[in-house]
């Protein structure tokens, strides 16, 4: 079950937007990108791509993950998010607090301190790590009642439109990885590198231009969720 009191201190519309994604089958990034760079909004790359890695977190029933499956209007996921290697010394995690109603996102962040990912990690240091790292009480208590669940990785490539108003991200080549508490070997792992995922990102004022930018991109919506697929990939 959601945490209300943890959903409502999210809640600032000014930086609330919509987040729209498709899963592209059967064609490589390079292809992806050609048909981005083609549209007429005009799309330019505008970071240097690089590899995202999680650690999702959730509670012993895995509410967050049913929530999402279930098509709940309001959802929420718990990560800790890096970018780079995967694991060894990890530097500027950030704790992520990432709230869907419909399709508006919202997320709030929190930095964390550097930690070591490797077979001697455990759940029980990384809430030492939140607490060390100063995250407010309210969320403290939240992340208390949470486990790990999964660890997974991708590499992004970003573009935004000529306007600055629509964002494309384009994540491919996912590895998930099944994460306890303690004692991970990281040997349980699924990869995907048959698939890519588009995501369009955009403030809610914009949402009028949405339907007619839709129409130049020669995809379908689609219902999708990193998290989600990593659990039913490892433990279905």
């Amino acid at each position: 079950m959601l945490n209300e009191t943890v959903l409502d201190k999210m809640q600032s519309p000014d930086e609330s937007r919509y987040e729209k994604k498709v899963v592209v089958y059967g064609m490589t990034m390079h292809e992806i990108e050609s048909i981005v760079k083609s549209h007429p909004a005009i799309f330019t790359e505008i970071h240097s791509p690089r590899y995202i890695n999680n650690i999702y977190l959730d509670t012993l029933e895995m509410s967050n993950y049913f929530d999402n499956v279930n098509g709940l209007s309001t959802r929420l996921k718990v990560r800790i998010r890096w970018y780079g290697d995967l694991f060894g010394f990890i530097e500027n995690p950030v704790l992520e607090f990432k709230t869907k109603r419909g399709l508006i996102g919202r997320k709030i962040c929190f930095p964390l301190k550097s930690f070591c990912l490797d077979n001697k990690s455990s759940l029980e240091r990384q809430q030492e790590i939140f607490m060390e790292s100063g995250v407010p009480e309210i969320f403290i208590e939240y992340l208390k009642t949470l486990r790990f669940t999964l660890l997974n990785r991708y590499y992004r490539k970003y573009f935004e439109s000529a306007d600055h108003r629509f964002r494309i991200t384009i994540d491919s080549g996912m590895e998930y990885y099944r994460l306890e508490s303690s004692n991970n070997s990281f040997n349980e792992k699924k990869v995907d590198y048959h698939s890519c995922i588009l995501e369009l990102k955009y403030l809610k004022e914009n949402e009028d231009f949405s339907e007619s930018f839709f129409n130049h991109l020669p995809f379908r919506l689609t219902k999708c969720s990193k998290y989600a697929s990593g659990i039913e990939n490892l433990y279905s």
